[in-house]
């Protein structure tokens, strides 16, 4: 980037170039013809055919609208709300449902008739600063005060598709680039990170789509597994950020895991953690905790299976310390199964009240680590050493073992290259 901008310097020194912003824009169709939506607060005057005729009135006397002759609704008489109605279905006319009702079409202004505008805004007109009125939602005085912009502004995290970039992204953007340059909010941009989650394809990994007959309805999975499996299921499929094909059939081993954990919670006991559980457990708080704030769920929830599994293999049973974390642990993805399992532990308060778990970085050193052992560079076999192990420990555990010693044989070590915990490559001839 520095070297971008220092050729393009020196290109406008030499009045060879100089630095342009090109922008490649569609056109932004605001307008829709339905009842839905914000009312575009323009009207537009009239033209009677017959201007000699007394007590015109336009919703009986033939006219005509001068749409070239835009007016804005002033400030002080907005909102502009939509009308009660009955029927407000598209109907025949291309000027849409609002057209119909004729006493909130046509209206007075100093004895002079205007017509207004039928059509409404679409969703991007509330959706483009949405953000700012949920900082300040019970606010009747003005859309979001000064002090809940600098308290909550700007937003953390965007989560969009791919097609948001050119369309709400980049529309939300101009937006807040008005409000901002008009004043109402003292942060540039709006948005501060942005991740682009994966599209779920059916499970001929094509896009979903009715004509293809391959699209999941999310409600199916609901009624037959539970809202919190299809939770699961569609954390655990892959990274957030990946194209991936929906299984159903997959779903099952996630029923599984779930069913397993509640099992293992319901049966845990008041035994004491053995070392070994406190450094799994450990561990998994962290990765669990580290994976929610990177956006990592696949990994989060792998990682709570193995804990899991653990847990369910312990002859004393699960220890209830154990059980506790691992509710927690889970109350993220599953949120109604870990709500479930905190009260089968005697908790009367929702889980959402309790502090989050921490982990304690003793429990995350291991004492032993494994090591592959190599002899002439190629690895023979593998080792199981304390971290503290000398060379001639290491070297000790290398030659007890079956496929080292083959290689070693009739032949004399003239070197090894030993790095605690990491190498052990023994040279012999």
């Amino acid at each position: 980037e520095e070297t971008k901008k220092a050729v393009t310097a020196k290109l406008g020194e030499k009045n060879l170039g100089g630095e342009k912003v090109q922008y490649k824009l569609r056109d932004w169709v605001f307008s829709r013809q339905r009842y839905w939506g914000e009312p575009i607060p323009i009207y537009f005057p009239i033209k009677f055919e017959d201007e000699g005729k007394a007590d015109l009135d336009p919703k009986v006397d033939a006219h005509e609208i001068d749409y070239d002759t835009p007016i804005a609704v002033s400030e002080d008489e907005l909102p502009l709300r939509l009308p009660e109605m009955d029927d407000f279905r598209p109907g025949d006319d291309p000027s849409g449902c609002l057209a119909r009702n004729l006493e909130w079409r046509y209206f007075q202004k100093d004895g002079v008739w205007y017509a207004r505008e039928t059509n409404t805004m679409p969703q991007w007109a509330g959706s483009c600063w949405y953000y700012f009125r949920f900082t300040d939602p019970k606010n009747n005085d003005e859309a979001f005060s000064k002090t809940a912009d600098e308290h909550w502004m700007p937003v953390d995290l965007y989560i969009g598709g791919s097609e948001h970039a050119v369309l709400h992204l980049l529309y939300a953007r101009f937006w807040h680039q008005v409000l901002y340059d008009a004043g109402f909010t003292k942060h540039p941009e709006p948005f501060q990170k942005l991740i682009h989650q994966g599209m779920i394809l059916g499970s001929d990994g094509e896009k979903m789509s009715k004509s293809r007959g391959n699209v999941v309805n999310p409600d199916d999975i609901v009624n037959d597994n539970g809202a919190d499996a299809l939770r699961l299921y569609e954390m655990f499929m892959g990274p957030l950020e990946a194209v991936k094909p929906w299984q159903t059939a997959q779903v099952t081993g996630v029923v599984k895991f779930m069913n397993k954990l509640y099992r293992t919670v319901r049966d845990s006991k008041d035994v004491e953690m053995d070392d070994e559980t406190k450094k799994i457990l450990n561990k998994t708080i962290k990765k669990v905790t580290e994976d929610i704030e990177s956006l990592s769920y696949n990994t989060a929830i792998s990682a709570l299976m193995v804990l899991v599994n653990h847990l369910a293999s312990l002859e004393e049973g699960c220890p209830k310390e154990a059980a506790e974390s691992v509710a927690l642990l889970v109350s993220p993805f599953a949120p109604h199964l870990g709500e479930e399992c905190w009260s089968m532990l005697g908790h009367k308060e929702s889980l959402a009240y309790h502090p989050w778990v921490t982990y304690d970085d003793k429990y995350l050193v291991d004492d032993t680590v494994k090591m592959g052992v190599q002899v002439n560079g190629k690895t023979r076999g593998e080792i199981e050493v304390s971290m503290e192990a000398s060379q001639d420990e290491a070297v000790e555990l290398a030659q007890g073992v079956e496929k080292v010693q083959n290689f070693l044989d009739g032949k004399k070590i003239i070197k090894v290259i030993f790095v605690p915990g990491r190498i052990l490559n023994i040279v012999a001839k």
